[in-house]
């Protein structure tokens, strides 16, 4: 275990966030925090790197699961097995560190927070929850309508075991859409509250339209844009559907450019076999234009906010699934957005703030993205109210600031979760 410390002797509150990543969904609380005299510790298995306001750890879990355990159990033995690595680093910082936090914020599924309560029985405890596997799960059978096996839905049930038991053990638990806790059971409807990451409106906010150089792609300040942005170039985030449309539209305007953000692989659903990938079958089943299609891999935040200032019509498609950040840091930047029907994608806009289009249907998404691209005045209209749905609703200054309320009514009234719904 590796450590930095960032000592603040005049914090109000200690608070100790777990996530096998680092900062990802907690980075922006956990400076919210600092910089309300709060002494923050942040445990992650991401190595080699600190923080220099925030106390960062490490745990590596010991080893791997069991070659010969049940299939049904094995994200569930990882999960234990990285739930004992987190124990073991906390009773040693618990120990030489004196670490006693009043509250422990944890990222569920993966099973960092699993055993916490066993070492701070006084600490609140919050629950970080993106999704619950149910069998038909609607994003699995969005793609494939096929019920599926038996088998496959004992699988997706055995997952949710570490999901229940940080469920049955935390004091409230957060989903950051209403989409996403309408996954959980209802029982627990009552622990769950809905509360946002928060988009930083600050730094995603319109720009003008400037020349876009990055990663060998010139493109000047007049150039017509297509962006997309994708950890994965994958079905389920309509990556497939977006190339068939985008080949259309290059035919049809010879001047228009493509930046597609994101690496060749799967980040969500199955994987192909060795050596395929969506994107060489999409180039192969699509007429693109190498010459005016950009893959430029992983960017770094600023370049990534340069794509989208240069956006003349941006991409978002996806399943019922998680929404991911960057659809709302589009939105943020006034992107003329072009998103799926779907429920994640509703939940946020609709036909007054985005164009709004079939997932399954190519000609769908061509006349969305011509609609973006052509109708000018409808598109500087939907621009202003993306960026006003995103201000009004999602900006970041503010919903830390409640979510800061509501932890500390959690630690200083020790009340039930019913009791602290009403700060949220």
């Amino acid at each position: 275990m590796k450590q930095s410390q960032q000592p603040n002797s005049e914090a109000k509150m200690q608070v100790l966030f777990l996530h096998n990543n680092f900062p990802a969904q907690f980075g922006g609380l956990a400076g919210h925090l600092v910089d309300h005299g709060w002494k923050v510790w942040f445990g992650t298995q991401r190595q080699d790197l600190s923080h220099p306001r925030v106390n960062t750890f490490h745990y590596t879990p010991h080893r791997e699961p069991s070659d010969n355990i049940h299939p049904y159990s094995g994200s569930w033995e990882k999960a234990v097995i990285n739930g004992q690595s987190v124990a073991r680093a906390c009773i040693e910082l618990k120990r030489t560190q004196q670490l006693n936090p009043d509250i422990v914020v944890s990222h569920s599924g993966w099973g960092p927070g699993l055993f916490v309560k066993d070492i701070w029985p006084e600490a609140r405890t919050i629950g970080y929850f993106e999704w619950y596997y149910n069998s038909p799960g609607p994003d699995v059978s969005f793609l494939d309508p096929t019920p599926p096996s038996y088998d496959q839905a004992a699988r997706s049930r055995a997952r949710n075991a570490p999901i229940l038991l940080d469920l049955a053990s935390v004091d409230i638990g957060i989903c950051p859409t209403h989409w996403q806790k309408s996954q959980f059971p209802a029982t627990f409807d009552a622990k769950l509250l809905v509360h946002h990451d928060g988009v930083d409106t600050q730094y995603f906010r319109p720009d003008r339209k400037a020349p876009l150089s990055l990663k060998g792609v010139e493109l000047p300040a007049d150039a017509e844009i297509v962006t997309y942005v994708a950890r994965g170039m994958e079905p389920y985030r309509g990556f497939p559907q977006f190339m068939a449309a985008l080949a259309v539209l290059q035919a049809e305007r010879p001047e228009l450019q493509a930046v597609i953000v994101g690496e060749d692989r799967v980040a969500y659903g199955k994987k192909l076999a060795e050596g395929d990938s969506h994107l060489k079958r999409a180039l192969s089943e699509n007429a693109i234009d190498a010459a005016r299609t950009h893959f430029v891999g992983y960017l770094s935040r600023d370049e990534y906010r340069r794509v989208l200032a240069a956006s003349s019509a941006h991409v978002y498609l996806t399943t019922p699934f998680v929404l991911s950040w960057s659809m709302m840091e589009a939105m943020a930047m006034g992107c003329a957005l072009v998103g799926s029907d779907t429920a994640p994608v509703r939940e946020v806009a609709n036909e007054s703030n985005a164009f709004i289009v079939d997932f399954h249907d190519r000609n769908s998404i061509v006349a969305g993205l011509r609609a973006a691209l052509t109708e000018h005045d409808r598109s500087r209209r939907i621009r202003s109210a993306a960026r006003r749905t995103i201000e009004n609703t999602y900006a970041a200054e503010r919903l830390l600031a409640e979510k800061r309320r509501v932890m500390e009514s959690l630690v200083a009234a020790r009340a039930p979760a019913q009791d602290i719904r009403k700060s949220a």
